[in-house]
């Protein structure tokens, strides 16, 4: 009896899950879909779920009327290098929070997450002001550098490293290891699922950022790939089919950043399945 209860459970929580998943792609595959059809098709009635003719000429007119691809490359290399940026930073700051003892360090890190608490458009005037001083508006330095350090990042960082074991340090420092090599070789590896989690996260903020690519671009071609996408969004219309085609193509990195870290993920909740 009590098995015959818990498989109906486990089914009806089964059930729930596969409806849940079902309805999240609702979004995903109406914006395909709509991303073939032709412009004045898309409001008629009855509503098609998927066209009879596949209008390619969505894809053919977002790739030659506008710099999509060099949209697209802005949008990989602001993504990729607040990824590295932030992976390389929040895991040095948060190791020396874990591990090292130093005068103010418990103020210092309290300092840095009281920062989360400011919204981040109370920043852009001021972070716009300084780096119109220094010249670097419109440029790579612009889109990547405020993101050099994040609180999160360092939060995310540390908390991982202080639930490493320290006997694995300990022995390398026995062996002979300098603290940069028992960070680098023995508790960098171990931190890979908060490294890939870490980095999941940082890629999607940099590839979705819209409001700080649009103060700190002048010219067509250093927009990301979110604000380049918005000349089909005028005040009288909107190229939906076109638009559509462009996020559509926009998707492909994120989806293949997280199914690449998903094993990392599973990785991640594995080891801590084990511990407790």
């Amino acid at each position: 009896m009590h098995k015959r209860k818990q498989r109906i459970a486990d089914a009806i929580i089964f059930t729930v899950l596969l409806v849940g998943g079902l309805t999240m792609l609702v979004p995903f595959l109406w914006m395909i879909s709509t991303s073939f059809k032709e412009p004045g098709s898309l409001f008629d009635l009855p509503i098609q779920l998927w066209p009879h003719h596949l209008h390619w000429e969505n894809y053919k007119r977002v790739l030659t009327a506008v710099p999509f691809g060099r949209w697209y490359l802005n949008s990989l290399i602001i993504a990729l290098g607040l990824t590295f940026l932030n992976l390389t930073s929040g895991a040095m700051a948060g190791y020396a929070f874990a591990r090292f003892r130093w005068k103010g360090k418990d103020a210092m890190f309290l300092l840095s997450l009281i920062t989360l608490m400011i919204p981040a458009h109370v920043l852009i005037i001021p972070l716009f002001v300084i780096l119109s001083k220094i010249g670097w508006i419109d440029t790579y330095y612009a889109l990547i550098l405020p993101g050099l350090f994040d609180a999160f990042a360092i939060f995310l960082m540390r908390q991982n490293f202080i639930s490493l074991p320290r006997e694995l340090e300990e022995a390398a420092l026995i062996d002979g290891a300098t603290p940069w090599q028992i960070y680098w070789k023995v508790a960098l590896p171990l931190a890979a699922p908060a490294l890939a989690t870490l980095g999941t996260f940082t890629f999607l903020a940099g590839w979705n950022s819209f409001l700080w690519p649009l103060v700190a671009t002048n010219s067509i071609t250093m927009r990301p790939i979110t604000v380049g996408l918005a000349v089909f969004n005028t005040q009288f219309s909107t190229e939906w089919t076109v638009l559509m085609a462009g996020l559509s193509l926009a998707t492909i990195p994120p989806i293949i950043v997280f199914l690449a870290a998903q094993k990392y993920f599973i990785r991640g909740l594995t080891l801590g399945s084990l511990k407790g």
